[in-house]
């Protein structure tokens, strides 16, 4: 649980996680312009105001999503609270199911420093925690390395493929499916 003190909803040693905010998205559409080379052909972030206000108020509004931003705690360069990335959960199921499909980035500041396997670390707590979820999948196209070793890195495990699965740029593309349970965790 979040100390009443803290803005975030859970912390590590160098980062906090929090949900979405409108107020955010100049600092996010910034940081996803910047971040395009990283990204692409993986993920299409939104880097435009009207955007980010649509992606957002999904996350917010929808109660089968959860948005979370991880921030930086400190910065070398002063600029603790920095938008390090971000991590969302979709698709999420209750009842007999309570499973969730995650999806993430990173942005390029932030990229190969491990905030982004401390943030997903701190949302897989939060989803089996406060959010009583038993159950996270990342569905990642197997070219995307960076993904896939946070998946591993963070206990995930690899547990099929599907082809075709998902519409990305403009062409159906494969996915390896990985997840981790709450018994995992424990």
């Amino acid at each position: 649980m979040p100390d009443s003190a803290s803005r975030y909803l859970a912390e590590g040693p160098r980062v906090g996680i929090r949900h979405f905010t409108y107020e955010d998205g100049a600092e996010f559409t910034a940081r996803a312009r910047e971040s395009r080379e990283l990204h692409r052909p993986w993920l299409f972030p939104p880097d435009s105001a009207g955007a980010y206000a649509a992606y957002a108020g999904r996350l917010i509004e929808d109660p089968a999503k959860a948005g979370f931003l991880v921030c930086e705690k400190a910065a070398e360069k002063g600029d603790g609270g920095a938008i390090a990335g971000f991590i969302n959960i979709n698709n999420i199921v209750e009842g007999g199911f309570q499973c969730g499909a995650l999806g993430y980035g990173a942005f390029a500041h932030a990229a190969g420093r491990g905030l982004m396997r401390e943030g997903l670390d701190l949302v897989v707590g939060y989803a089996f925690g406060p959010m009583r979820l038993h159950r996270l999948e990342i569905n990642v196209q197997p070219g995307n390395a960076a993904s896939i070793a946070l998946a591993r890195s963070c206990g995930f495990r690899l547990e099929g493929f599907s082809p075709d699965m998902i519409f990305i740029d403009g062409a159906w593309r494969d996915h390896e499916r990985w997840a981790i349970t709450a018994e995992m965790r424990a």
